[in-house]
């Protein structure tokens, strides 16, 4: 699976953490930031948006509390952004909601619950049925 991925400043060590973690087993794009230096999270969740829709792939955004960069990802059309602070967000973004976008805080959730958020994202699939209409409505509000 093709992965996009990118932080602020604030969770680039959880983001570096997450991608050592999934290099194993998924392609993995980095958009950035590539260090700790103080940043701007709306560029990178900018960033990465561009690049799931050129790919279709999935994304991964980080930053301090994952509110930042969730509110940047969903003002793009085709991006369903889910900030996850558990398992069960993450399977239901994915089963209800078709998130293809995960988003997570770097300071609020430890790096093992992270992973764990993330496998759970990455494992499920949408439900589709009477959760697809719903979607479809949500995407024709950024047209």
């Amino acid at each position: 699976m093709k992965i996009i991925l990118a932080s602020d400043h604030a969770a680039f060590n959880e983001k570096q953490e997450l991608m050592k973690y999934l290099k194993d087993h998924h392609d993995l794009i980095d958009v950035g930031t590539n260090n700790s230096d103080s940043t701007h999270y709306p560029e990178w969740a900018k960033k990465l948006v561009e690049q799931v829709k050129s790919e279709k792939a999935v994304g991964i955004l980080l930053c301090g509390s994952g509110i930042g960069v969730s509110m940047v990802a969903n003002r793009f059309s085709g991006i369903r952004a889910a900030l996850c602070r558990d398992e069960d967000d993450a399977k239901m973004s994915r089963l209800h909601n078709d998130a293809n976008v995960l988003c997570l805080s770097g300071r609020k959730t430890s790096i093992d619950l992270i992973k764990k958020i993330t496998d759970t994202f990455l494992s499920t699939s949408f439900e589709g049925g009477r959760h697809q209409d719903r979607v479809n409505q949500f995407n024709l509000l950024g047209e």
